[in-house]
């Protein structure tokens, strides 16, 4: 018999869970079972690969490194950082961003220093990954993020552009911009014309229309335009630079660092820190993109950042050992890794595997790469490393001082210090608001208005008291406020001076931005409770506690819920009330559950006003047909919900400690008939399907047996009554035409734990539980059937 495990057991395999976020589920390798890789995984290898490719070799040569550099970058991006980090489908080696950094290292340092440098790099986040500092690395502002990258895209592309010309780039941006002229005026057509073939194809292959098109765009572009050049430069006979890939055996490897201390250590914090945050960023924006694909194969766990830090500092220190570029998460090769149809860290690793095959044994085949069609492509991903997008986005958020700032830095002083720049400006920016306020007082019509638009903290305290006393006693007043921030002080400067105007006769509102009334602060007679806490039996007019043997009467209770949610609630759901009002209800389901006062069908459901067709009864019961009974009152409803509602699927819910269950346990036949007897024959047939186990199969909650026999009713009768409902007309017309789903659910009110019936042959519930990763838990659809 199935099984399922209730909520609270399953907290240690959560808790698991979050430490290995991606470990496969238990018995997934059980020993002897064959190690498999999933065909979108090698063929999502293949497409990464032959980006990653050509890719690799133009960012070595941009930085000036050996063009081996690139391949052992991308070599062991892909299968130590695919291997040991945190998001499985972000593919990591040699990155545009890091190549200004690392051609500053190298002209002031020399090869072998840069490679020490990025093994020291590498073991710092290593340090980072054990201290569980990742998500602090979000902290900083997008817009410093972006301004970086666009001062490196900009660096990568005008160095380049000489390349492209025909001529060799010089360490500075200024250096390349004042050599730009002598370098248009001694251009050198065979480079310009492989430079210009490589940009156009890089530009229209992705925009070829049509089924022609598509079928074309599953070569990459980088890998298309390479190749043309490439062939067109030998078939032709151009006289064009061309990759040199010396052998293997006189490799450049790690040397001793050597150079000023400082400068050793700024150099290792500039490349832990442009391979940190941008690697993470990246596994971020990763998730999104898994998220959007809706996978089920992917797995849609969120990326472990600390483990992705660990995986990027281990990359890093085997990279720089073996002579190798700095590595980092690369969002062109994620984007097509996700593109592709990869479900796990197998393609990110077997591209890795790819890119050692080719370095040994395509060597003649690179060789006859033109070094101009690899300045073209890197200096394509220069120039896409300015967004406009992000310049808009920036510009609406009013970030654009920080963004330029930032950009101009790192143009024009370098990495470090473009970053240091732009952080120190986005601190000064968010302290500036933080401190201007503005704070009105307007009268209109008899009425005070006192409008702050900012933050308001103690620094504006003072202001805001002067535009509070400009209010005459006894005047009615409206304090809007348009700010996400208030600290205490200002808190409490507000609520003492709306005590004391109250208290004097007059009559104060706290607004919002759009007018909708604020609840008012916590006083005496006020409780701190939330507006959606009114299901608690918990009212934010509290009265005083009754002397010892008195007891207040109902209907001060119910009237003093009503002002609650007059005051409170109604300004919230208003809109949508009126919106229903107008639309008249259209729910999407017949949720048919017990009377019970402990079941909030809006709340276990996360439902809201219009979501639901609720029908309540005694032991959520539903009388089959024709049933004599003198009471048409759920056929009514049901006839109503699926003709005229038009309603997609029924849901019966039964609930544990459910008293109709207890009741046909324990109440002997006979006896008076009491209306609630004569209900209750309608729970006969459960009684009977349960006393029919043998036969037929308990219902049970996966995980366990029932509780006890009361617990096993309840499951039975939800299934019970689910075969009831196939016996109404209009349920079995819709059922028959496919538009009609019927659902079983049981909800343990001690445990706040809900399961489904599953599509087992048998009777069984499956739990409905999030899954918590990282201290964020993720929503699993439930398991549904159709009875």
């Amino acid at each position: 018999m199935s099984a399922c495990v209730p909520a609270h057991a399953t907290d240690s395999a959560h808790a698991s869970r979050d430490h290995e976020p991606h470990a496969p589920p238990p018995g997934k390798f059980r020993k002897g079972r064959k190690f498999r890789i999933a065909g979108a995984d090698v063929s999502a290898s293949i497409a990464v690969f032959l980006i990653a490719l050509p890719l690799s070799l133009g960012i070595a040569l941009a930085t000036g490194a050996p063009l081996q550099a690139g391949l052992v970058a991308a070599a062991v991006g892909g299968l130590v950082a695919g291997w040991v980090g945190g998001s499985p489908l972000q593919v990591s080696g040699p990155a545009a961003g890091l190549t200004v950094v690392t051609a500053d290292l190298i002209h002031q340092y020399g090869w072998r220093t840069t490679c020490a440098i990025t093994v020291l790099a590498g073991l710092c986040q290593l340090a980072l990954g054990c201290l569980h500092v990742a998500r602090t690395a979000l902290a900083v502002s997008p817009a410093v993020v972006h301004g970086m990258l666009a001062g490196i895209g900009v660096t990568i592309a005008v160095a380049q552009l000489h390349i492209v010309l025909g001529g060799t780039p010089q360490s500075s941006v200024l250096d390349n911009l004042r050599g730009l002229p002598a370098q248009l005026a001694d251009v050198q057509p065979a480079a310009l014309s492989i430079s210009l073939l490589t940009l156009a194809l890089l530009l229209l292959w992705p925009r070829i229309p049509g089924r022609t098109g598509r079928a074309l765009r599953v070569v990459p572009a980088p890998l298309v335009s390479v190749a043309a050049a490439t062939a067109v430069s030998v078939v032709a006979g151009l006289s064009v630079a061309k990759v040199d890939l010396p052998s293997w055996r006189s490799h450049a490897l790690i040397g001793l660092p050597e150079g000023p201390a400082l400068g050793l250590v700024a150099a290792v914090l500039t490349v832990t820190l442009v391979c940190s945050v941008q690697s993470l960023l990246g596994a971020v924006a990763v998730d999104k993109l898994v998220s959007a694909r809706r996978d089920p194969r992917a797995g849609g766990v969120r990326s472990d950042l600390n483990r992705e830090l660990l995986g990027q500092g281990a990359a890093n220190a085997v990279s720089g050992a073996l002579g190798g570029l700095p590595v980092a998460g690369v969002a062109v090769r994620s984007v097509a890794n996700v593109r592709a149809g990869a479900v796990s860290r197998n393609s990110t690793m077997l591209h890795g595997v790819w890119v050692v095959v080719a370095a040994l044994l395509l060597v003649p085949l690179l060789e006859l790469i033109p070094l101009a069609a690899l300045a073209a492509l890197v200096m394509a991903v220069g120039i896409q490393m300015v967004s406009l997008n992000h310049i808009r986005t920036i510009t609406r958020h009013r970030e654009i001082l920080v963004y330029t700032t930032t950009t101009l830095g790192v143009v024009l002083l370098g990495v470090l210090e473009g970053v240091t720049i732009g952080v120190a400006v986005a601190v000064a920016v968010a302290l500036h608001r933080l401190a201007r306020t503005r704070i009105t007082h307007t009268e209109e019509d008899g009425v005070h208005h006192v409008r702050v638009r900012g933050q308001l903290t103690f620094l504006a305290v003072p202001r805001l008291s002067r535009a509070l006393h400009l209010v005459p006693h006894g005047a009615s007043a409206v304090v809007e406020l348009d700010g996400s921030f208030m600290d205490h002080a200002a808190y409490e400067a507000l609520q003492c001076w709306q005590d004391a105007h109250t208290a004097q006769g007059g009559a104060v509102e706290v607004t919002g931005r759009a007018g909708t009334r604020i609840a008012e602060p916590a006083s005496s007679s006020h409780s701190c409770c939330r507006p959606w806490t009114a299901w608690r039996n918990h009212h934010c007019d509290r009265p005083q506690e009754a002397p010892q043997g008195e007891t207040r009467p109902s209907g001060h209770q119910l009237a003093s819920g009503i002002s609650a949610f007059q005051r409170n609630t109604a300004p919230h759901v208003r809109g949508e009330l009126a919106r229903l009002a107008r639309e008249g209800q259209q729910p999407s389901q017949l949720f048919l559950t017990c009377a019970d006062s402990r079941l909030v069908t809006s709340m276990i459901t996360s439902s809201g006003p219009g979501d639901l067709f609720v029908v309540r009864n005694v032991g959520n019961l539903v009388p089959l047909p024709g049933a004599e009974s003198g009471d048409d009152s759920v056929a009514a409803a049901i006839e109503y919900a699926v003709d005229v509602l038009r309603v997609r699927s029924i849901t019966v819910c039964g609930h544990s400690g459910c008293g109709a269950m207890q009741a046909l346990l324990t109440t002997p036949p006979g006896g008076a008939q009491t209306p609630l007897k004569r209900w209750l024959r309608h729970g006969m047939p459960s009684l009977e399907r349960m006393a029919a186990h043998e036969q037929e199969g308990w219902a049970r909650l996966a995980g366990r047996a029932p509780a006890d026999a009361v617990e096993q009713l309840c499951l039975t009768n939800v299934v019970q009554q689910l075969a009831h409902l196939r016996g109404h007309e209009s349920v079995a017309r819709r059922l028959a035409e496919g538009s009609l789903e019927l659902h079983g659910m049981y909800f343990h009110v001690g445990e706040a734990q809900a399961y489904l019936l599953t599509d087992s042959p048998d009777d069984v519930f499956d739990q409905v539980t999030p899954s918590p990763h990282q201290g964020e838990p993720r929503e699993e659809p439930p398991s549904r059937v159709k009875v």
